[in-house]
């Protein structure tokens, strides 16, 4: 794979740049800067280059349909703000644009194609339209990790067409990655949550054989609490999940992975309420567990203090309601503890997770965030993302 950051003579070439800026939107208004501060290091080396920049990327899911309310233009007014350079919004059709027609203007440095999902063709793969898109360029810059698990156009196919390069963003998500899942330093922890333990039995079976510990939270643990026999209430659990429980015991067995779970919990009779500490034992039918107990949150820490690497992806309870962030912001502190003497390797990973940890302001005490969702997943699956096959 070749990185951008070895290339010479890039001054005056224009630079077809794929990048992930599918923030949240509440009218018209960027809730999340986090995507946008990801992309600030490619954007600023390119113009120390002197290179011409144009930029690719989506909001949402138009559907192949040109939606005012998924425009990019929230977002390019926002990085203007950010770099304070002056950014052309292009709404033209792709299909009519000639490489001539763009940077005009010889003070134009940045320019942004309107949401790239706005054509059915960049879904589809479609090679003709990649064709059309590398038209406009020299060359081809992938710094969108996080998009890089969909065989989409502007992602895959148009290496066909144009010398391709990873960004260093992609590069960073890479290195951090492989740390967790080939380059190890043991021991090494997974704390995974979520609702559904099916989305992430990929993940939690191919981790199982590297790793020496996974800490499965969240609305997960209540699958393998109700399969050890445990009263779980009204807490939600998914259906016909015995047969992947018992995978993830047989395989933990086979490699000698510790599989931690709660064994006690806070409990409430609504997402509103105030919390309760309970035994597994205690747990009442109408019950709703919501978040891991103190006896699991120091099981939790002391697995941490022995760790060297720890990956984290998905809270430990309903961080929303402050009554039941506790196991979350518990988890969070013992990593930053140990991330303080340089004596752990953290990835941080899921948008709830991210969410919970700038809410209490320690984002950066971690070692790499990822803002990757489903490419981070699935390269834990060690399933192999287009994106990244296309660039090697």
């Amino acid at each position: 794979m070749k990185s951008i950051k070895d290339q010479k003579n890039l001054s005056q070439k224009k630079v077809l740049l794929r990048l992930d800026l599918n923030v949240p939107l509440k009218n018209g208004v960027i809730t999340d800067q986090t995507r946008i501060d990801k992309i600030l290091p490619i954007i600023n080396f390119l113009l120390s280059k002197n290179s011409r920049i144009i930029v690719v990327s989506h909001v949402g899911r138009p559907k192949g349909e040109k939606n005012s309310n998924l425009s990019m233009r929230p977002i390019c007014k926002n990085l203007e703000k950010k770099i304070n350079r002056r950014i052309n919004l292009v709404s033209d059709d792709i299909f009519q644009l000639k490489k001539e027609d763009l940077f005009k203007n010889k003070d134009d440095e940045i320019i942004f194609l309107e949401n790239i999902r706005f054509y059915r063709e960049e879904e589809k793969n479609d090679p003709s339209f990649a064709k059309q898109l590398a038209s406009l360029a020299d060359l081809f810059v992938n710094d969108a990790f996080s998009c890089s698990h969909r065989a989409h156009a502007s992602v895959s196919k148009i290496t066909d067409f144009l010398p391709s390069f990873a960004g260093l963003q992609l590069e960073a998500e890479l290195s951090a990655l492989k740390k967790v899942t080939s380059e190890i330093k043991k021991p090494i922890t997974c704390i995974i949550g979520g609702s559904k333990i099916s989305t992430k039995i990929g993940v939690i079976k191919n981790l199982i054989p590297k790793f020496n510990n996974i800490i499965i939270v969240g609305g997960m643990a209540n699958n393998i609490l109700n399969h050890k026999g445990n009263q779980i209430g009204k807490s939600i659990k998914e259906e016909n999940c015995e047969k992947i429980i018992n995978e993830i015991f047989e395989i933990s067995k086979q490699h000698s992975c510790s599989i931690i779970f709660p064994i006690d919990v806070l409990v409430g009779k609504n997402l509103n309420s105030v919390s309760k500490t309970k035994e597994l034992n205690e747990i009442e039918e109408d019950d709703l567990i919501l978040d891991i107990g103190p006896k699991t949150i120091n099981i939790i820490q002391k697995i941490i203090e022995n760790s060297e690497t720890v990956l984290w992806n998905g809270p430990a309870g309903y961080y929303e309601n402050p009554n039941f962030a506790n196991g979350s912001h518990e988890i969070a502190n013992a990593i930053v503890k140990k991330n303080k003497n340089k004596s752990i390797y953290s990835v941080l990973g899921g948008g709830d997770t991210i969410a919970l940890v700038n809410e209490i302001k320690l984002i950066k005490n971690f070692n790499f965030v990822s803002t990757a969702g489903g490419a981070f997943l699935e390269y834990l699956e060690g399933k192999d993302l287009p994106g990244i096959k296309a660039l090697n």
